[in-house]
Protein backbone atom coordinates (compact mmCIF):
# COMPACT_ATOMS: atom_id res chain seq x y z
CA UNK A 1 0.00 0.00 0.00
CA UNK A 2 2.83 2.39 0.86
CA UNK A 3 4.48 1.75 -2.51
CA UNK A 4 1.18 2.34 -4.34
CA UNK A 5 0.63 5.57 -2.40
CA UNK A 6 4.13 6.80 -3.20
CA UNK A 7 3.71 5.84 -6.86
CA UNK A 8 0.38 7.71 -7.03
CA UNK A 9 1.97 10.84 -5.54
CA UNK A 10 4.77 10.71 -8.10
CA UNK A 11 2.25 10.38 -10.95
CA UNK A 12 0.21 13.30 -9.63
CA UNK A 13 3.35 15.46 -9.33
CA UNK A 14 4.36 14.58 -12.88
CA UNK A 15 0.87 15.37 -14.15
CA UNK A 16 0.90 18.74 -12.38
CA UNK A 17 4.35 19.58 -13.72
CA UNK A 18 3.33 18.64 -17.26
CA UNK A 19 0.15 20.71 -16.95
CA UNK A 20 2.08 23.73 -15.68
CA UNK A 21 4.69 23.31 -18.42
CA UNK A 22 1.94 23.05 -21.03
CA UNK A 23 0.25 26.21 -19.75
CA UNK A 24 3.57 28.06 -19.64
CA UNK A 25 4.28 27.12 -23.25
CA UNK A 26 0.73 28.08 -24.27
CA UNK A 27 0.86 31.45 -22.53
CA UNK A 28 4.41 32.13 -23.69
CA UNK A 29 3.40 31.35 -27.24
CA UNK A 30 0.40 33.64 -26.85
CA UNK A 31 2.56 36.52 -25.64
CA UNK A 32 4.84 36.11 -28.66
CA UNK A 33 2.00 35.59 -31.17
CA UNK A 34 -0.15 38.49 -29.99
CA UNK A 35 2.80 40.85 -30.04
CA UNK A 36 1.93 41.33 -33.72
CA UNK A 37 -1.24 39.32 -34.49
CA UNK A 38 -4.80 40.59 -33.82
CA UNK A 39 -6.42 38.96 -30.80
CA UNK A 40 -9.47 36.91 -31.93
CA UNK A 41 -10.92 36.53 -28.42
CA UNK A 42 -9.85 36.74 -24.78
CA UNK A 43 -10.10 34.37 -21.82
CA UNK A 44 -12.68 36.65 -20.20
CA UNK A 45 -14.77 36.64 -23.39
CA UNK A 46 -14.66 32.85 -23.45
CA UNK A 47 -15.53 32.70 -19.75
CA UNK A 48 -18.53 34.99 -20.21
CA UNK A 49 -19.77 33.07 -23.26
CA UNK A 50 -19.46 29.63 -21.65
CA UNK A 51 -21.11 30.90 -18.46
CA UNK A 52 -24.05 32.23 -20.49
CA UNK A 53 -24.50 28.92 -22.31
CA UNK A 54 -24.31 26.93 -19.08
CA UNK A 55 -27.01 29.15 -17.56
CA UNK A 56 -29.25 28.59 -20.59
CA UNK A 57 -28.76 32.03 -22.11
CA UNK A 58 -28.18 31.26 -25.78
CA UNK A 59 -28.90 34.85 -26.86
CA UNK A 60 -25.70 36.13 -25.27
CA UNK A 61 -22.87 36.72 -27.75
CA UNK A 62 -19.49 38.02 -26.59
CA UNK A 63 -18.72 40.40 -29.44
CA UNK A 64 -15.47 42.14 -30.39
CA UNK A 65 -14.10 43.78 -33.55
CA UNK A 66 -10.33 44.14 -33.65
CA UNK A 67 -8.95 47.54 -34.67
CA UNK A 68 -5.40 48.86 -34.68
CA UNK A 69 -4.35 51.93 -32.75
CA UNK A 70 -4.45 54.02 -35.94
CA UNK A 71 -8.20 53.30 -36.06
CA UNK A 72 -8.87 54.31 -32.45
CA UNK A 73 -9.45 57.90 -31.39
CA UNK A 74 -6.47 59.23 -29.40
CA UNK A 75 -9.00 60.42 -26.82
CA UNK A 76 -9.82 56.80 -26.00
CA UNK A 77 -6.29 55.75 -25.12
CA UNK A 78 -5.75 58.89 -23.09
CA UNK A 79 -9.08 58.38 -21.29
CA UNK A 80 -8.24 54.88 -20.03
CA UNK A 81 -4.76 55.96 -18.97
CA UNK A 82 -6.18 58.92 -17.05
CA UNK A 83 -8.86 56.72 -15.49
CA UNK A 84 -6.96 53.52 -14.76
CA UNK A 85 -3.18 53.96 -14.82
CA UNK A 86 -1.59 57.40 -15.12
CA UNK A 87 1.97 56.06 -14.81
CA UNK A 88 1.42 53.57 -17.63
CA UNK A 89 4.08 54.99 -20.01
CA UNK A 90 6.86 54.81 -17.43
CA UNK A 91 6.27 51.79 -15.17
CA UNK A 92 7.49 48.24 -15.91
CA UNK A 93 4.10 46.61 -15.43
CA UNK A 94 3.43 47.41 -11.78
CA UNK A 95 2.74 50.68 -9.96
CA UNK A 96 4.53 50.16 -6.63
CA UNK A 97 3.18 53.36 -5.07
CA UNK A 98 -0.41 52.44 -6.01
CA UNK A 99 0.08 48.93 -4.59
CA UNK A 100 1.37 50.31 -1.28
CA UNK A 101 -1.56 52.73 -1.03
CA UNK A 102 -4.04 49.96 -1.85
CA UNK A 103 -2.56 47.66 0.81
CA UNK A 104 -2.74 50.45 3.40
CA UNK A 105 -6.33 51.28 2.43
CA UNK A 106 -7.44 47.63 2.48
CA UNK A 107 -5.95 47.11 5.94
CA UNK A 108 -8.11 49.97 7.23
CA UNK A 109 -11.21 49.17 5.16
CA UNK A 110 -11.57 45.41 4.74
CA UNK A 111 -15.15 45.81 3.49
CA UNK A 112 -14.13 48.09 0.59
CA UNK A 113 -11.22 46.49 -1.22
CA UNK A 114 -9.22 48.79 -3.48
CA UNK A 115 -7.25 47.38 -6.40
CA UNK A 116 -4.00 48.68 -7.89
CA UNK A 117 -3.82 46.81 -11.20
CA UNK A 118 -2.08 48.61 -14.04
CA UNK A 119 -3.31 48.52 -17.63
CA UNK A 120 -0.60 45.92 -18.28
CA UNK A 121 -1.88 43.68 -15.49
CA UNK A 122 -5.48 44.11 -16.62
CA UNK A 123 -4.50 43.19 -20.16
CA UNK A 124 -2.72 40.04 -18.98
CA UNK A 125 -5.71 39.02 -16.86
CA UNK A 126 -8.35 39.77 -19.51
CA UNK A 127 -6.42 38.09 -22.29
CA UNK A 128 -5.10 34.94 -20.62
CA UNK A 129 -6.72 34.35 -17.21
CA UNK A 130 -10.06 34.34 -15.41
CA UNK A 131 -12.10 36.69 -13.25
CA UNK A 132 -11.97 36.53 -9.47
CA UNK A 133 -9.50 37.14 -6.69
CA UNK A 134 -6.92 34.54 -5.68
CA UNK A 135 -3.20 34.41 -5.01
CA UNK A 136 -2.79 31.85 -7.79
CA UNK A 137 -4.35 34.13 -10.36
CA UNK A 138 -2.39 37.15 -9.16
CA UNK A 139 0.84 35.16 -9.35
CA UNK A 140 0.14 34.04 -12.90
CA UNK A 141 -0.93 37.58 -13.78
CA UNK A 142 2.38 38.94 -12.50
CA UNK A 143 4.39 36.51 -14.60
CA UNK A 144 2.38 37.23 -17.73
CA UNK A 145 2.64 40.97 -17.13
CA UNK A 146 6.42 40.77 -16.97
CA UNK A 147 6.45 38.73 -20.16
CA UNK A 148 4.26 41.23 -21.99
CA UNK A 149 6.26 44.21 -20.75
CA UNK A 150 9.44 42.49 -22.00
CA UNK A 151 8.16 41.53 -25.45
CA UNK A 152 5.49 44.14 -26.24
CA UNK A 153 5.74 47.90 -26.62
CA UNK A 154 3.55 50.13 -24.47
CA UNK A 155 1.60 51.00 -27.60
CA UNK A 156 0.91 47.31 -28.22
CA UNK A 157 -0.24 46.73 -24.65
CA UNK A 158 -2.62 49.69 -24.91
CA UNK A 159 -3.92 48.46 -28.28
CA UNK A 160 -4.67 44.98 -26.95
CA UNK A 161 -6.22 46.39 -23.77
CA UNK A 162 -8.62 48.56 -25.76
CA UNK A 163 -9.59 45.59 -27.93
CA UNK A 164 -10.35 43.15 -25.10
CA UNK A 165 -11.71 45.44 -22.36
CA UNK A 166 -15.34 44.80 -21.42
CA UNK A 167 -17.60 47.84 -21.90
CA UNK A 168 -20.97 46.23 -21.27
CA UNK A 169 -22.84 42.94 -21.43
CA UNK A 170 -21.42 41.11 -24.44
CA UNK A 171 -19.55 44.24 -25.59
CA UNK A 172 -15.79 43.76 -25.75
CA UNK A 173 -13.33 46.15 -27.30
CA UNK A 174 -13.60 49.82 -28.13
CA UNK A 175 -14.83 49.31 -31.71
CA UNK A 176 -17.81 47.22 -30.59
CA UNK A 177 -18.51 49.75 -27.82
CA UNK A 178 -18.36 52.73 -30.18
CA UNK A 179 -20.73 51.05 -32.62
CA UNK A 180 -23.13 49.89 -29.90
CA UNK A 181 -23.39 53.10 -27.90
CA UNK A 182 -22.63 55.87 -30.43
CA UNK A 183 -23.25 54.30 -33.86
CA UNK A 184 -19.82 55.29 -35.09
CA UNK A 185 -16.35 53.74 -35.45
CA UNK A 186 -13.83 54.00 -32.64
CA UNK A 187 -11.71 56.33 -34.75
CA UNK A 188 -14.38 59.04 -34.48
CA UNK A 189 -14.99 58.96 -30.73
CA UNK A 190 -15.01 62.41 -29.16
CA UNK A 191 -13.42 63.29 -25.84
CA UNK A 192 -16.82 63.16 -24.15
CA UNK A 193 -17.67 59.75 -25.62
CA UNK A 194 -14.25 58.29 -24.83
CA UNK A 195 -14.40 59.42 -21.21
CA UNK A 196 -17.91 58.01 -20.84
CA UNK A 197 -16.67 54.60 -21.97
CA UNK A 198 -13.66 54.84 -19.64
CA UNK A 199 -15.94 55.82 -16.76
CA UNK A 200 -17.78 52.46 -16.77
CA UNK A 201 -14.63 50.31 -16.76
CA UNK A 202 -14.50 49.62 -13.01
CA UNK A 203 -17.71 47.60 -13.42
CA UNK A 204 -19.16 47.63 -16.95
CA UNK A 205 -22.02 45.33 -15.99
CA UNK A 206 -23.21 47.54 -13.15
CA UNK A 207 -22.40 50.89 -14.79
CA UNK A 208 -24.05 51.59 -18.15
CA UNK A 209 -22.62 53.75 -20.92
CA UNK A 210 -26.09 53.70 -22.50
CA UNK A 211 -27.74 54.99 -19.30
CA UNK A 212 -25.03 56.66 -17.19
CA UNK A 213 -25.77 57.19 -13.52
CA UNK A 214 -24.78 60.25 -11.53
CA UNK A 215 -21.70 58.39 -10.32
CA UNK A 216 -20.65 57.61 -13.92
CA UNK A 217 -21.16 61.25 -14.96
CA UNK A 218 -19.08 62.47 -12.03
CA UNK A 219 -16.36 59.96 -12.86
CA UNK A 220 -16.48 61.06 -16.51
CA UNK A 221 -15.92 64.70 -15.46
CA UNK A 222 -13.03 63.63 -13.22
CA UNK A 223 -11.40 61.70 -16.08
CA UNK A 224 -11.66 64.77 -18.33
CA UNK A 225 -9.85 66.86 -15.72
CA UNK A 226 -7.13 64.22 -15.40
CA UNK A 227 -6.68 64.12 -19.18
CA UNK A 228 -6.11 67.87 -19.29
CA UNK A 229 -3.62 67.68 -16.41
CA UNK A 230 -1.69 64.95 -18.24
CA UNK A 231 -1.38 67.24 -21.25
CA UNK A 232 -4.16 66.13 -23.57
CA UNK A 233 -3.32 64.60 -26.95
CA UNK A 234 0.32 65.75 -26.66
CA UNK A 235 0.72 63.17 -23.87
CA UNK A 236 -0.02 60.36 -26.33
CA UNK A 237 2.39 61.72 -28.92
CA UNK A 238 5.13 62.35 -26.36
CA UNK A 239 5.05 58.72 -25.22
CA UNK A 240 4.56 57.23 -28.73
CA UNK A 241 1.21 55.72 -27.76
CA UNK A 242 -0.73 56.74 -30.85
Amino acid sequence: MALRSASLKVKIKRLLLRTLLGLALLWGGGVLLFSFMPVPFSAVMAERQISAWLSGNFNYVAHSDWVGMDDISPWMGLAVIAAEDQTFPTHWGFDVDAIQKAVSHNERNASRIRGASTLSQQTAKNLFLWDGRSWLRKGLEAGLTLGMETVWSKRRILTVYLNVAEFGEGVFGVEAAAQRYFNKPASRLTMSEATLLAAVLPNPIRFKASAPSGYVRNRQAWIMRQMRQLGGEEFMTQHSLH
